[in-house]
């Protein structure tokens, strides 16, 4: 690769949650809804795209925006949002971008001849009498559409089932005929929402929302957000319609579950919704998710990182990382910037990011975040704002040889001490006194990391509210 690759893997001032990753023709490209900094509510801005040569995933190209608001005959004033999408090639070679609006439950699908190119509005998915799917009596709302095409077969996936809803029966399958938009089958239900899992295999993790479909080998991945919210599952069936068993979770944007570091259900980042998909590049599997920023949960950024599937089509659960995409720990030298955090807590825990409340959102003013300068659309380095006393960030991996000294970047009305950590309740191996100061200044302290893999943590104590942009491993 040109360079290191990091999660987030696109720039920290872009916002593009609910990634579906997708190889065409040597690239890989990732459509996803797309949140605004300082948003107030979810997916306020148009879509747009990003794409990497397949053999360098640290080299993302912006592809510009690919579909506005106002493109949907529905939504000539823009006032309605454009929900998660999901991207097909159709049997014609075209390109076909399926989306709800925020208000509407139907599905929306606009073309393209190239996978990144500007699509137009094409129609909506319909019964042969025209009847719009969503609309006929007995229709349950249309929610988040993922879609797989096989030959002259088009599989639609959609839902959206919150927890002890009964009027939601599960996620639902509609099978389309090749012009992409007439139903051939009506939806019929593949996995149980909550009121129904009862000896499912689903229970504890039924289907909420963002269906996603994959195919490995002769195997279908249904892959989705539980009602657990934070977690993205899969279950598996040897057909794309039918006869899907729970298989397990893939990925927790608070990492809970995972034992391997910390106790299974200590949340270790301040999580939130949760939509993605699986893609292989080059032979490996990667996994790729969104985690929450600037204290809310509608500033939501894309992350990626590999997965294993087993011989028995398993998928072990993988902890949040810093080096995402990088095929490795990141190099134990050289300077980061502190929005590449994968773990952000304090000592009062909390599973989730802030939210709704009222008629607006709310920040949890307890508790770090990340976050950047300026508003949205301008090209400011995220970094970590309100470190407040045993306020911690945490970074993995980093192959470390000879690290002898470590420099932090800090600003703040803060007086105290950062600690410095291999593990989250490790052993201090170093401390840096920092000071009230408005723009950012340098500390640097002696201290010996341990050769070989190490995480990193660094912990404030002390009064007021630190920011760290980042560290340097001298």
């Amino acid at each position: 690769m040109k360079k290191q690759a990091f999660n987030p893997y696109l720039p920290s001032w872009e916002y593009v949650p609910d990634g579906e990753p997708y190889v065409f023709d040597g690239r890989v490209y990732v459509y996803g809804s797309h949140d605004r900094f300082n948003g107030y509510v979810y997916c306020m801005n148009d879509y747009v795209c990003w794409s990497a040569p397949v053999e360098d995933l640290s080299d993302w190209r912006y592809e510009g925006v690919i579909y506005q608001k106002i493109d949907d005959p529905f939504n000539p004033d823009g006032s309605m949002c454009l929900y998660a999408p999901d991207v097909t090639k159709g049997p014609d070679g075209r390109y076909y971008l399926f989306y709800v609006l925020d208000k509407k439950s139907c599905v929306s699908v606009a073309v393209c001849d190239s996978p990144a190119g500007k699509y137009t509005f094409y129609g909506y998915v319909h019964y042969e009498d025209g009847t719009l799917l969503g609309e006929r009596k007995g229709d349950e709302p249309q929610f988040d559409p993922g879609v797989i095409t096989e030959g002259e077969v088009t599989y639609l996936y959609t839902g959206f089932c919150p927890a002890g809803d009964k009027s939601r029966s599960g996620p639902m399958v509609t099978v389309l005929g090749p012009d992409m938009l007439t139903i051939r089958k009506a939806p019929a239900f593949i996995a149980p929402s909550q009121p129904y899992s009862q000896g499912s295999g689903y229970e504890g993790h039924e289907f909420f929302e963002a269906p996603s479909i994959r195919k490995v080998g002769d195997m279908y991945y249904f892959i989705y957000s539980s009602v657990v919210f934070h977690e993205l599952c899969y279950a598996t069936s040897p057909y794309p319609d039918k006869g899907f068993q729970f298989g397990g979770v893939i990925i927790s944007n608070n990492d809970l579950h995972i034992a391997s570091y910390k106790p299974a259900e200590k949340p270790m980042y301040y999580g939130g919704n949760n939509h993605g998909s699986m893609v292989e590049i080059q032979g490996k599997w990667y996994i790729f998710y969104h985690r929450q920023t600037n204290g809310t949960s509608f500033s939501r950024q894309a992350m990626a990182e590999e997965i294993e599937i087993l011989p028995d089509g398993k998928i072990p659960q993988v902890e949040m990382t810093s080096c995402g995409l990088n095929g490795g720990p990141l190099l134990g030298k050289g300077e980061y910037p502190a929005y590449i955090a994968c773990n952000l807590f304090c000592d009062t825990e909390s599973t989730y990011t802030g939210g709704i409340a009222g008629n607006g959102f709310w920040l949890d003013s307890r508790f770090p975040r990340i976050t950047q300068d300026g508003r949205d659309g301008d090209t400011e380095l995220g970094y970590i704002m309100n470190m407040t006393d045993s306020s911690t960030c945490g970074f993995k991996y980093f192959d470390c040889q000879g690290v002898r000294a470590v420099s932090l970047q800090v600003r703040g009305y803060c007086k105290g001490v950062f600690e410095v950590k291999t593990k989250w309740d490790g052993q201090v191996l170093a401390e840096f006194p920092v000071d009230y100061t408005n723009v950012w200044k340098e500390y640097t302290a002696d201290v010996a990391i341990p050769d070989g893999i190490q995480s990193l943590y660094f912990t404030f104590r002390g009064f007021g509210g630190a920011a760290l942009k980042s560290f340097c491993l001298l």
